[in-house]
């Protein structure tokens, strides 16, 4: 009976307490929601961080180590060491650091601004939220698919919603056709009287005219990108763009503002992994990666007495940094896999100017636009101002944003700007290529350190007219590279598309021209 008589206890307490699990399971299933976490995305916290993460110099992520090669392509730094000299000298054991902007690209900004749109996108009151996340996810994709070509784009960061986890590679053709739609689109649709992202919209505070010249300034740098291929259609967007109302004053100019402390997010990108590769130490000797200034980026400024190379660069001398342009230096590209004797003596970055942890990442500028619209000029496409004339107003404002960067210590005096504008006018009378060769060497110039921006155009134009580096083990025949590498992973993990792509676009490799890239 004692034996019973516990089984059925035994029993009625398995059900009580079966019962009392059963009772509890909603409780259960609470301990598993994260309180810190929400399942309604808020489309402004989020839109800032597509913003941190499409500024960052890589085009993803808020890291820029994978874009720095860029600075030693277009011959601004080198560095004695042969991996860190990747950018320079073409090493072909170093060819997988073009990979990471795609890698960084699409698991935060595009991403991040899928979610975004997919949130704000039903709502008339929220216009100007999609409108301008629409912007910036054009900017987003058009400085990966620069690099790359043909990329994911009508597919991409559909992992989420429609579970496409092998997204189609789109045509750079197609890419820009619909980016160029997208911004007009984007721009007509801009509304001052509804709300805005504000102070999370980390670039404009929510300014909606500014926002509607920043996308008609991608229309512009899109549109002069077509000139190659598609010269009536280049014609068509750069005349929108411009009649649009692009950015000519400094009050404009797009830029993603950081902090000088805190976190590595708030920092700006490309100072942070300059300093932290190579210029920590503050002393000219010991730099981490053997990073300096290039030689032709030295003596073009010194040959043209740019009153920038006083405010851009070094020399330390007895451990302090002196400025005095009779004694910067560029370092060859061609020294091998190692250090000079004399490696003190070469130039770097002004750590007061160029090495501001809290400087302003400039996006788009005033520079930038009347460059372009001299081109514009100078093809005949625009008649509000001649050619030589915006060539001048473009070099003005490249000279005024140094103060916008560092204050003070980039501030030019207006006397020096002046004589160096008199000094070097646009030769009117020369022919249309030699005019271009003057445009885009000034570009060059004004726009560092945007060294992705110069690259682009280096591409469509061919100027700067920089000699490639023909070092020893480089991967390209001693050619500057014209594309980057698709990562492995895609290979790997997207493989058949992978394969459309490149049989459409040519083989993956540094060598293979980009659709717009004819020349």
């Amino acid at each position: 009976m004692k034996s019973k008589t516990l089984n059925y206890t035994t029993l009625c307490l398995l059900v009580l307490t079966t019962a009392g699990l059963w009772s509890c399971d909603k409780g259960y299933k609470s301990l598993n929601v994260n309180p810190d976490a929400t399942g309604k995305p808020t489309p402004q916290f989020v839109f800032s961080l597509a913003e941190y993460g499409g500024a960052g110099y890589n085009g993803g992520a808020y890291g820029s180590s994978a874009a720095d090669f860029l600075l030693g392509t277009m011959q601004y730094t080198t560095s004695y060491n042969d991996v860190a000299g990747f950018g320079s000298k073409y090493i072909s054991s170093q060819v997988t650091q073009t990979e990471g902007m795609f890698s960084a690209a699409y698991p935060d900004e595009i991403n991040e601004l899928g979610i975004v749109i997919k949130a704000v996108k039903a709502d008339a009151s929220k216009v100007n939220l999609l409108a301008e996340a629409r912007i910036w996810r054009v900017y987003c994709f058009m400085r990966l698919t620069d690099l790359y070509g043909n990329i994911p784009y009508s597919q991409a960061g559909m992992g989420y919603d429609s579970s496409i986890y092998k997204p189609a590679y789109d045509t750079q053709q197609s890419i820009y056709s619909d980016m160029l739609s997208e911004l007009d689109a984007a721009a007509q649709s801009l509304d001052a009287s509804k709300t805005t992202y504000g102070s999370s919209d980390l670039i404009y505070g929510g300014n909606t005219a500014q926002w509607k010249k920043f996308a008609y300034s991608l229309m512009l740098r899109l549109g002069m990108r077509l000139t190659k291929v598609d010269i009536a259609s280049a014609q068509s967007w750069v005349t929108k763009a411009i009649a649009g109302g692009v950015i000519t004053q400094d009050a404009d100019i797009a830029k993603m503002t950081y902090m000088s402390t805190g976190q590595n997010i708030n920092l700006n990108p490309l100072v942070l992994d300059l300093w932290n590769n190579d210029y920590i130490a503050k002393n000219g000797n010991t730099n981490t990666e053997g990073g300096k200034y290039a030689d032709t980026w030295i003596n073009y400024l010194q040959a043209t007495n740019d009153p920038r190379l006083d405010v851009i660069s070094v020399v330390w001398v007895n451990g302090v940094p002196d400025t005095a342009a009779a004694i910067q230096l560029g370092m060859s590209q061609d020294i091998p896999n190692a250090k000079p004797a004399n490696f003190v003596n070469y130039s770097e970055p002004n750590p007061a100017t160029v090495l501001l942890m809290g400087s302003p990442k400039l996006l788009f500028t005033a520079a930038e636009s009347n460059f372009l619209m001299a081109e514009a000029a100078l093809r005949g496409w625009y008649n509000g101002a001649s050619a030589a004339t915006l060539y001048k107003t473009g070099i003005q404002a490249a000279m005024r944003q140094w103060s916008i960067i560092a204050g003070s210590a980039g501030a030019i005096d207006t006397s020096l700007v002046n004589t160096y504008v008199n000094n070097n006018p646009l030769n009117t009378s020369g022919s249309f290529d030699q005019q271009m060769g003057q445009i885009y060497t000034q570009f060059w110039v004004s726009i560092f350190p945007d060294a992705l921006e110069v690259y682009n155009n280096y591409r469509r134009t061919g100027y700067p007219a920089l000699v490639p580096n023909n070092y020893p083990t480089n991967a390209t025949g001693g050619r500057i590279f014209r594309r980057c590498l698709y990562p492995i992973s895609e290979q790997n993990l997207n493989a058949v598309n992978y394969a459309a792509a490149i049989s459409q676009q040519g083989p993956d490799d540094l060598m293979t021209h980009i659709w717009w890239d004819k020349q």
